[in-house]
């Protein structure tokens, strides 16, 4: 083999390789800008948990974000039997390179520095704050606004948890180091519930009170929580495709409904009032 032969086929090889590197990178291979052609993939985490997706099944379709899911699936043109599910860790869902999937759907607040690394679809839920408490608690069974404002109410120092109390309930509340500390107290009686953002509320109840906790009412929606999106590999061609979806899902009150059958119907967790 002459020389200049060698030189032509190293350079064809390295021409090859950097363009199926390219192809990679987009995470994407067909002409519907999906990892599965006919299909949608969608990662979420494992295990997921309630009331995000029910009994760690997304497939079912039960779950807040589950339902959203095959809405958002549905609004695109896809099938319920055109779904396909996947897990994923949340930080390689955020984290840069390509993806095995097309969608992943697991509370990722949207923000500016995820942004650098992924894409993020527009809102499909925006966090309200809501009280936890324990089954034994004076507060158990205080589920509007005028009862508990009665009870001893702690709070995280530093969350947004502190205003609201304050504007909603018209009291002040005790605040904490922590959420750990909240709930030590919780505890030992020094004070009757926690409030905090609902995906947390869900935490501590489900997680930190040994099954003994409650997600007893959530706070009327003001807007101002964390918002909710989904992610995407950087430079999808489906990012503008669900947002588009996103839209007319809030606009027909889709997401709306489902926000309230998933999230307060589905848990018993009333809005005070």
């Amino acid at each position: 083999m002459t020389r200049s032969l060698r030189l032509t086929i190293a350079v064809a090889t390295a021409a090859v390789a950097a363009l199926a590197l390219s192809a990679c990178s987009t995470g994407s291979s067909n002409a519907a800008g999906t990892v599965t052609d006919g299909k949608l993939t969608i990662a979420t985490g494992q295990p997921a948990y309630s009331p995000w997706v029910e009994d760690n099944k997304p497939q079912s379709g039960k779950g807040f974000e589950a339902a959203v899911a095959y809405a958002v699936a549905k609004e695109m043109g896809y099938a319920k039997s055109d779904v396909v599910w996947k897990r994923s860790t949340f930080d390689s869902a955020i984290a840069p390179g390509p993806k095995d999937w097309d969608l992943n759907i697991q509370q990722f607040s949207i923000d500016a520095k995820r942004k650098k690394a992924v894409d993020m679809s527009t809102a499909y839920y925006t966090t309200t704050q809501a009280v936890v408490t324990t089954e034994s608690s004076k507060a158990a069974g205080d589920t509007t606004i005028a009862a508990l404002k009665q009870d001893a109410i702690g709070v995280a120092t530093g969350s947004t948890s502190i205003q609201s109390v304050k504007d909603v309930l018209g009291v002040t509340p005790q605040v904490f180091n922590s959420n750990d500390d909240a709930i030590l107290a919780l505890k030992s009686g020094q004070i009757d519930a926690i409030v905090t953002d609902l995906p947390t509320a869900f935490y501590m109840s489900g997680a930190q009170l040994d099954g003994k906790g409650t997600v007893s009412a959530q706070f009327p929606a003001d807007g101002s929580g964390d918002q909710f999106g989904f992610v995407l590999p950087k430079g999808s061609e489906l990012t503008s495709k669900v947002d588009k979806a996103l839209k007319a899902l809030k606009a027909d009150g889709t997401l709306e409904d489902l926000q309230t059958k998933w999230l307060s119907s589905e848990t018993g967790t009333p809005v005070l009032k």
